[in-house]
């Protein structure tokens, strides 16, 4: 079950899981948190095992019933359990969305395809740094099964 994050009580968690999946400083790290934490269309939502936080998923409402997946991360040793691919489905069940959208990089290619997204090129939006679209319509849940 994912709950929101905004009055959590241990930041520190909060920020340390978002490096997971964030290549920067602790200070942009804590910069993003903060913009969470205060946006109107964004949210940070979180999954919990034994009382521990163990993933969490940065959303941003899109204008055309879309979820935006800004940022997804589960903690190194807790990976390979399905706790991902059971926040993606958890998001993609919310009324009135019509479909997930993430960017990512090759490394996070595979775990999307997996999840059931449609994967496409963006090809290089910074020298040497592929990048990838992918959208996961409601319409196909019928396919996806964790």
């Amino acid at each position: 079950m994912l709950i929101s994050l905004k009055n959590y009580w241990d930041r520190d968690a909060v920020e340390r899981l978002l490096a997971e999946c964030m290549e920067a400083g602790a200070a942009e790290i804590a910069e993003e948190v903060d913009r969470y934490l205060t946006g109107d269309s964004r949210e940070l939502l979180g999954t919990f095992v034994n009382g521990e936080l163990a993933g969490l998923a940065g959303i941003r409402h899109e204008p055309g019933e879309a979820i935006g997946l800004l940022h997804i991360a589960v903690q190194a040793r807790l990976r390979g359990r399905g706790i991902g691919r059971a926040m993606i489905e958890e998001l993609r069940r919310c009324q009135g969305n019509d479909m997930l959208r993430a960017e990512t990089d090759l490394a996070g290619a595979g775990f999307f395809r997996k999840s059931g997204f449609v994967v496409t090129s963006l090809s290089e939006k910074d020298p040497g740094v592929e990048r990838f679209d992918c959208v996961l319509p409601v319409s196909s849940q019928a396919e996806y099964a964790l």
